[in-house]
């Protein structure tokens, strides 16, 4: 009988590059598990986050950024987003509340053949005054029939709590027993958490296109009761960008190498030894076949 009363379905969260689906995702958690930057199109592949709430296992997804662009990476990141809207029993669209309209006027004819219910968060909305928001709301009226629900919100800014969104993701999940254990917090496994938070340290401490042109792997993580021994390779396109990567002295590399062990280890709890490398992989973005290795599957 009590699984009965159990609610569980799949929640995709999609929008453009930066909208702060991320960090939404992390709020909504708890726990710091996407990657966040301020630089757009972080996000590569899909990502399930896991939320406990009121007898409800809501399995949120986060997809990369809702773009078209020719390189091959950035066709599977935009297949990764197609695939997560598909799947999913509701979609929740970010929109920052200065963005045009037209964002979401793509997102409906993206999502034109599926009867799919959807939300729009109306995102970043402590950054501007109570007129703009309410401006921007008068804007969406008239689509007002395709959505089903528009809620302002900000991670930063009191109003709608996490508590009262969860409440309204609820009501669209189907009765069903969960999936997984009441205290996973992702499906994701371990490796591919550590490479994420390795390839956001990429993209707070080296400037420019090298974050966008890089990935990582990790080769191998030898575990033990006091420290992790974790090994990694950062891969780049170019030789010119493995020097800057490394930097005069070593000093990029490390600062780096900093980051990503202090995120590693607020994750795992542990401390961690973080050994890196970088290795240069020419034209891999653009290289089915590598892009497969580096598990970006098509």
């Amino acid at each position: 009988m009590e699984e009965l009363n159990q609610k569980c379905g799949f929640v995709a969260v999609v929008g453009r590059p930066n909208a702060g689906k991320s960090t939404l995702l992390n709020f909504l958690a708890e726990y710091k598990l996407a990657m966040v930057s301020k630089k757009a199109q972080a996000t590569r592949k899909r990502m399930n986050i896991i939320v406990m709430h009121k007898e409800s296992q809501i399995i949120f997804v986060d997809t990369p950024g809702i773009h078209k662009k020719e390189k091959l990476l950035n066709q599977f990141m935009l297949e990764e987003a197609l695939k997560a809207l598909g799947d999913s029993d509701l979609h929740i669209f970010l929109a920052p509340v200065n963005d045009p309209i037209t964002h979401y006027e793509e997102f409906l004819e993206l999502r034109k053949n599926k009867n799919t219910p959807h939300i729009i968060l109306l995102t970043k909305v402590d950054r501007v005054d109570n007129k703009r928001v309410l401006d921007k709301l008068s804007e969406y009226n008239k689509y007002s029939n395709e959505f089903e629900a528009i809620i302002p919100f900000s991670v930063k800014r009191g109003g709608v709590t996490r508590e009262m969104l969860l409440d309204e993701v609820r009501k669209y999940l189907p009765e069903h027993p969960w999936l997984y254990d009441p205290e996973q917090l992702t499906t994701e496994n371990i490796r591919d958490i550590y490479k994420e938070l390795i390839r956001e340290a990429i993209f707070e401490k080296i400037s420019d296109e090298i974050p966008y042109e890089s990935d990582v792997v990790i080769e191998k993580i030898d575990e033990s009761d006091n420290l992790d021994v974790v090994t990694a390779s950062i891969i780049v396109e170019k030789d010119t960008q493995k020097r800057m990567i490394i930097g005069k002295g070593a000093q990029s590399i490390k600062r780096v190498g900093k980051y990503a062990r202090e995120q590693i280890e607020e994750f795992s709890g542990k401390k961690i030894y973080l050994d890196l490398n970088v290795t240069v992989k020419k034209g891999w973005s653009k290289n089915r076949e590598i892009l497969e290795d580096l598990g970006y599957i098509f």
